[in-house]
């Protein structure tokens, strides 16, 4: 820093200029997602190569190309890249939702797995499972359905003179949550035998037999949802500092939160609906991702590609632990993620 002007060359972040605006863009961020990208790629391409079709590089390779064995071919570009992008779009939905929720409430709780909207997203997809078996596109809407009623929900219940968000947000979550799991398990009783196996199957959180189907609604999402994440991200950070200073520095809090739990509950939804619900990913990954960049506000970029890492690695895990069946993923995250939170609790002084 030279007098009253700072060396932005010495400083951990970029100022290019676009079109007449300066953005601020963290160096450290940065570098952390180009690793994380090329960490999807490996694991991505272990994941083609983890067949005894193609079990060599150059076969997943030409497989992937269209190239070989028609069965090589098939197995790759039909089974295994498919479900490989589901897991990572999944992960990274997700992950942003739970980087949104815990922005929002400000509080290391604040994620859909714990504030009731995974659990409300997959009532909605259990019902439509149980009681309409329409397919994939409809268990989606019915899941994103879901979970918008309990958000609709908590935030009314939360609510205290306009005000909503903190910890109130996060009990009153917990006890939607408590209540759709509930109603899903009465549905599961209820229902007919055949469709109950099959909503507990889907219920454990897999990606078994995913396929395009399933990762053209979760682009989709992803895509739409890109310019609201883009616009909420500088908001958020600001609301991070309580309602009354981001009020000062002209955003609106509730209009704020109510745009991110918009977009934190389509994330979720869509999620929840292409996998199940998916455990633990939503709550870890943002913390992963935050304490890799040292970011000071919401980067979702890098819990955007953390949640996919996580949840394609899980996966991975999965596949590779067979016990007659393939091992849900959504079991190996509940395991990952509970001794993920033993050693940070255990990390902590008391």
């Amino acid at each position: 820093m030279t007098g009253n002007r700072v060396d932005l060359n010495r400083t951990p972040y970029w100022a290019p200029h676009v079109s007449g605006y300066s953005l601020l863009i963290s160096k450290r961020s940065v570098i952390f997602c180009l690793i994380a990208i090329m960490a999807l790629c490996t694991v991505g391409f272990i994941t083609l190569m983890n067949s005894s079709i193609t079990s060599s590089p150059t076969e997943a390779w030409q497989a992937l190309l269209g190239v070989g064995k028609e069965s090589a071919v098939r197995s790759v570009q039909q089974r295994r890249l498919p479900r490989f992008l589901t897991a990572l779009l999944v992960g990274g939905c997700l992950s942003v939702a739970g980087a949104i929720f815990q922005s929002m409430s400000r509080n290391v709780l604040g994620s859909p797995d714990i504030i009731g909207f995974t659990s409300g997203a997959a009532l909605g997809a259990i019902c439509e499972i149980v009681f309409f078996g329409q397919g994939v596109w409809a268990t989606s809407l019915a899941a994103i359905a879901g979970g918008f009623l309990t958000a609709t929900l908590v935030y009314g219940l939360s609510l205290r003179n306009g005000i909503s968000g903190g910890l109130r947000l996060i009990l009153v979550g917990i006890g939607a949550g408590a209540v759709a799991n509930a109603a899903t398990s009465f549905v599961m009783v209820r229902a007919d035998i055949t469709d109950a196996a099959t909503a507990q199957l889907w219920s454990a959180g897999s990606l078994t037999a995913r396929g395009w189907p399933h990762v053209i609604p979760l682009a989709l999402i992803v895509v739409l949802s890109a310019p609201l994440l883009t616009a909420l991200s500088s908001r958020l950070t600001l609301l991070e500092m309580g309602d009354d200073s981001g009020a000062s520095l002209g955003i609106s809090p509730e209009r704020t939160r109510i745009g991110a739990m918009i977009a934190g509950v389509a994330l979720t939804g869509a999620g929840v609906a292409a996998a199940g619900p998916i455990a633990f990913i939503a709550l870890a990954a943002p913390h992963i991702a935050r304490r890799s960049t040292r970011s000071t506000g919401v980067d979702f970029p890098a819990s955007f590609l953390t949640g996919a890492f996580l949840l394609a690695c899980a996966d991975l895990l999965s596949q590779s632990v067979n016990i007659a069946l393939r091992t849900p993923v959504g079991l190996t995250t509940s395991l990952l993620g509970g001794v993920y939170l033993i050693a940070i609790l255990l990390r902590r002084n008391p």
